[in-house]
């Protein structure tokens, strides 16, 4: 009975329930209102934040090249561009000037071999007050802007470079390729003078080794440069200016170990023959150096090493070590450059080493005499203590598509040895490989490929097979 008459009792919750429960329907609405309104009306702001799925792989179309140059110096460069560019490929020359009708075009090439002729704008507006510096700095920096307005179609990226930088074109797409374009990115790399990376900046790509600047960044920053050229009046070179206006939106240098400053003088073999892990993109200061082959000019001697690019440009300059069990030969095989025998074990992490064949880019010691590279000394004084060099001589298709590139000695050092053990007695390397096509995961996360000696077919002449290294394998002098 008792239970009954509680049940007949009214509740004293039920009106308040109801209230919050449409106070809370009500308060649903009111945001799901807000947030909807939000996103219609705001506008949108360009994020470096939100990628751009990449719908297929960077290639050459998608690169447009900004070199810069003047009136004086193009007629002497311009076999340095003629050298790697193609027909295909999308860019200016910017010059300060109209080149006389006669220096138009390069003499001995069509028109087709080097890239159109674009005038720079006046900079004049813009103040130079570095001491004794360059005032064309500005003109240069300014290349920028000027080449995202002639509205190129289908871009992903912009590099840039000076007239004397020898690109390596299928490699500069193929290490674009691992980066999404859709982002902001600016790609280098430094100096090999740790003087220079410490006068203007460790966050900075040395220009003359060439840069890269994604299509969305790029815009972005074509529209502020005038202003960055207002405040940085006081820097010295177009790299500092364009560095620190990327710095003022943000953006810091991507390292890129294949781009190449090369602020070195003289015999630059040792840099060349030690190449990162990574497909070489650009050198420079070709009249700085001495020619990468000896016994030529150094047109001669980059067109003759292009002729090893043609074949296998991803693989051009890639260090692979290999022993010789029976005499004790520590080989090093820079491929379509040069072949090293040290007559004796070298361990691996010695051998991938520079060799400092070359001079510092400055004189007066000190820090000048300081390389940003694992280097170590060379023999300078003795010749016949150093390794014996073996310089790319030819390449060639052998069968089921393998690559058979041979190496020849081309110096006269005068080294006798009645030694049988020498590698001096070689007269002849031929080295057997296949056509390296790098993935993006390979791209991101190198790995050093293996080589074995062969048993030769010829008394003097070496074989070496370059191959993929097993899971496990290790490279030492087993």
């Amino acid at each position: 009975m008792q239970k009954m008459q509680i049940s007949q009792v009214p509740s004293k919750n039920k009106p308040y329930s109801n209230r919050l429960t449409n106070f809370m329907i009500l308060s649903s609405l009111i945001c799901i209102t807000y947030l909807t309104t939000s996103l219609l009306i705001i506008p949108r702001t360009n994020s470096t934040h939100f990628p751009t799925p990449l719908q297929t792989p960077t290639t050459l179309e998608h690169i447009v090249f900004a070199i810069a140059s003047n009136e004086k110096s193009w007629s002497a460069r311009k076999s340095y561009v003629a050298l790697w560019w193609g027909p295909q490929m999308r860019g200016c020359i910017f010059l300060d000037k109209t080149p006389p009708p006669n220096e138009a075009l390069l003499l001995n090439h069509n028109e087709s071999s080097l890239p159109p002729i674009c005038i720079s704008e006046d900079t004049a507006r813009f103040r130079y007050t570095y001491r004794n510096g360059l005032r064309s700095a500005i003109r240069v920096a300014h290349v920028v802007s000027e080449i995202v307005s002639l509205n190129y179609s289908n871009v992903r990226w912009f590099v840039f470079g000076d007239d004397d930088t020898v690109f390596f074109p299928e490699n500069v797409a193929k290490t674009l390729s691992k980066y999404d374009h859709g982002l902001w990115y600016y790609v280098g790399a430094n100096s090999e003078s740790f003087a220079q990376n410490k006068l203007f900046s460790y966050e900075m790509a040395f220009g003359g080794g060439g840069f890269a600047i994604s299509y969305p960044l790029a815009k972005v920053l074509a529209r502020v440069f005038d202003s960055c050229l207002e405040r940085y009046a006081h820097l010295y070179g177009s790299d500092s200016r364009i560095q620190a206006c990327l710095a003022e939106l943000g953006v810091g240098l991507t390292h890129e170990p294949g781009f190449h400053q090369m602020d070195i003088r003289g015999n630059m073999f040792g840099l060349l023959a030690s190449h990162p892990l990574k497909p070489l993109v650009s050198l420079h200061h070709w009249e700085a150096t001495d020619p990468i082959f000896p016994k030529m000019t150094p047109v001669k001697a980059i067109e003759h090493l292009f002729e090893a690019v043609k074949f296998d440009s991803q693989r051009i300059m890639q260090q692979t070590v290999c022993y010789d069990r029976w005499f004790s030969w520590t080989i090093s095989v820079s491929w379509g450059y040069a072949v090293q025998i040290f007559p004796h074990h070298v361990f691996l992490s010695d051998a991938l080493r520079t060799q400092e064949t070359f001079f510092p880019w400055k004189k007066g010691g000190g820090i000048n005499d300081l390389y940003n590279i694992d280097s170590l000394g060379y023999d300078r004084n003795f010749p016949c203590k150093r390794p014996v060099v073996f310089f790319f001589n030819n390449v060639s298709f052998g069968s089921g598509g393998i690559i058979i590139s041979n190496y020849r000695t081309m110096t006269d050092e005068n080294c006798t040895s009645d030694n049988m053990a020498s590698p001096r007695k070689i007269g002849e390397i031929r080295v057997f490989s296949r056509k390296q096509e790098l993935d993006t995961k390979q791209l991101l996360a190198p790995r050093r490929q293996c080589c074995d000696v062969l048993p030769s077919s010829s008394g003097n002449v070496m074989e070496i097979a370059v191959r993929e290294c097993g899971d496990e394998e290790l490279i030492f002098m087993h």
